[in-house]
């Protein structure tokens, strides 16, 4: 994982809008997040993440076959961001390509990247999730600036010939566009042309319908969860953690309620780092396993869900 050095704290936002800690702290359970320096762009971030995961499978990057990055706030529109980290990363001519599937991004990612590496087509895959979020919220709408922050996460997948159930066990996606007005940033790039009048309606920034969003992530994290389990022959007394996306703490603490998980088994970290989108996940999941809470042989389930719709799982013995 990469995170910015910059601090935005709930006080800091005191400042900027009207707003206050506690408020914060109530209804999302965030008390700060990172912000990207004016000279980084979400390539930058997914660089820093991509050599630790590299160095950690032991792998150069010439030694991959697929770049995925997962991201809703691309360098630039074209060409994809996973270019640009291809070649700062001097990856060699191997397939690199964005995917945007906003917050579900990251389980997305390793979903594609699963069917290559279980088809034999690949042996090696760099995925990775990387945003920007400060660069597209609205600095004077307290519903949505207090949530987001900046980071980056990667993984590498590869092939192994270990006859044990373990690794990246299943991944199980979805999506419903019938509810695509929930969360968006309706600036168009192919629907309209950037103009004055549409810049002036601040429609490059994100637009959240919380209440509505809050009912179907609960309800749509769960099922999946419970699809992801049943699918591998596993019940929730087999996990050992869900990292769960990192939307809201009232989210979280709402599936693993329903999951009727105790808490202890639940991985959280927005307190320190707001909603990373697609990058929460793998976010956590480094801290948790640099932190030696993940052991050899644990369960773990990461539900999220995004804008989109979008949900999935995926369902990792360590």
């Amino acid at each position: 994982m990469y995170v910015p050095e910059k601090v935005l704290t709930n006080f800091d936002l005191e400042k900027l809008v009207d707003t206050s800690d506690e408020w914060i702290s109530e209804r999302t359970g965030i008390k700060e997040r990172r912000i990207a320096a004016e000279d980084q762009a979400p390539s930058d971030l997914a660089l820093e993440a991509s050599k630790i995961a590299l160095n950690s499978a032991g792998l150069e990057a010439k030694n991959l076959d697929m770049i995925i990055v997962c991201t809703s706030t691309p360098d630039i529109i074209f060409p994809s961001t996973a270019c640009f980290l291809q070649k700062k990363l001097d990856a060699g001519n191997c397939a690199a390509y964005d995917i945007s599937a906003v917050c579900s991004g990251f389980i997305f990612g390793l979903s594609i990247a699963e069917q290559y590496i279980k088809s034999g087509r690949y042996q090696n895959v760099l995925v990775v999730a990387s945003e920007v979020n400060s660069r597209i919220v609205d600095w004077k709408d307290r519903s949505t600036c207090i949530i987001f922050g900046d980071g980056a996460g990667a993984v590498v997948l590869s092939k192994t010939e270990s006859s044990e159930k373990t690794g990246l066990l299943s991944t199980h996606i979805y999506s419903d566009g019938g509810h695509s007005e929930l969360i968006q940033n309706p600036g168009g790039f192919g629907k309209e042309r950037i103009s004055q009048k549409a810049l002036d309606d601040n429609k490059f920034v994100i637009k959240m319908d919380g209440g509505p969003t809050f009912k179907l992530a609960v309800r749509r994290m769960t099922e999946v969860s419970l699809e992801a389990l049943k699918f591998n022959g596993f019940s929730l007394e087999n996990v050992d953690w869900i990292i769960p996306h990192q939307a809201n703490q009232r989210i979280i603490d709402a599936v693993g309620a329903k999951l009727k998980v105790p808490t202890e088994k639940v991985a959280v970290n927005i307190h320190k780092y707001g909603n990373t989108s697609a990058a929460s996940i793998p976010i956590a999941l480094h801290e948790w396993v640099c932190d030696g809470k993940i052991k050899s042989g644990d369960l773990i389930l990461m539900p999220v869900l995004g804008a989109g719709l979008t949900w999935g799982a995926a369902l990792v013995k360590w």
